[in-house]
């Protein structure tokens, strides 16, 4: 159950999905964002951003995620790495037909990390209704998520095999990551002499004298102020 300080604010978690080109990054992005998918294949110049509202069962939350899609060509790698600042997951996605795209992972998690730190990261094989022309073994796969310490999924973006479930991953490790940081944050200090002082402080005092001004064969009665002596308003923790 969350707090009320933490239910004032909106959830939100920027998300980069990277890889080699021709991976189907665009493609698994496009529909979990918007339950399309196109068959020819479109290079992304820099980056794309999509977002969308994602609820997160093992937590019981909504979070907004905000996707990167990067460019995978060597040539835009300078400004796509710009846009890894501030991500707080990663989508490592390798193609089953493509080796290349899968000895290029690890590189690929270095450079997320050069930018963005240790953040939860998953291993995404792409096409894999292409098996018969694979030339990525699953043993293979499975033994570089384990090197590596990420969770591996197997996905279909052509289908729509998987592919929210990676996304409600990584959401839900940024969620819970958050949440360990919120809790362990230091909350004030009070001494055991402030609180005694604050659990002893006297109820405010109240001067019932009253003052006769006479003028003009007019009585005035004048009733002094109260004097409030000032509360303190920390909790004591």
């Amino acid at each position: 159950m969350l707090s009320m300080q933490e239910e004032d604010f909106e959830r939100e978690v920027k998300v980069v999905v990277v890889g080699n080109g021709c991976v189907g990054k665009t493609s698994m992005i496009r529909q979990f964002c918007k339950g399309v998918y196109a068959n020819e294949y479109k290079k992304t110049i820099g980056v794309d951003f999509l977002e969308k509202l994602q609820f997160v069962r093992g937590l019981d939350e909504e979070v907004k995620m905000m996707l990167w899609d990067t460019a995978g060509q060597e040539q835009f790698h300078a400004l796509t790495r710009a846009y890894y600042r501030g991500a707080r997951a990663a989508a490592l996605c390798f193609s089953t037909i493509d080796r290349d795209s899968f000895e290029a992972i690890r590189t690929w998690k270095e450079k997320v990390e050069e930018e963005c730190g240790q953040i939860p990261m998953v291993l995404v094989q792409n096409k894999v209704d292409l098996l018969e022309n694979a030339v990525v073994s699953r043993q293979e796969a499975e033994d570089l998520a384990t090197e590596l310490g990420l969770r591996f999924y197997r996905i279909c973006v052509k289908e729509n095999l998987y592919v929210a479930d990676v996304f409600e991953y990584l959401a839900e490790m940024y969620l819970q990551k958050d949440m360990r940081i919120y809790h362990c944050q230091p909350r004030p200090n009070i001494t055991k002499a402030v609180a005694s002082r604050i659990a002893t402080s006297a109820p405010p005092q109240v001067d019932m004298k009253v003052d006769t001004v006479c003028k003009r064969s007019k009585v005035i009665n004048i009733r002094k102020r109260r004097r409030r002596r000032l509360q303190s308003e920390c909790s004591i923790l």
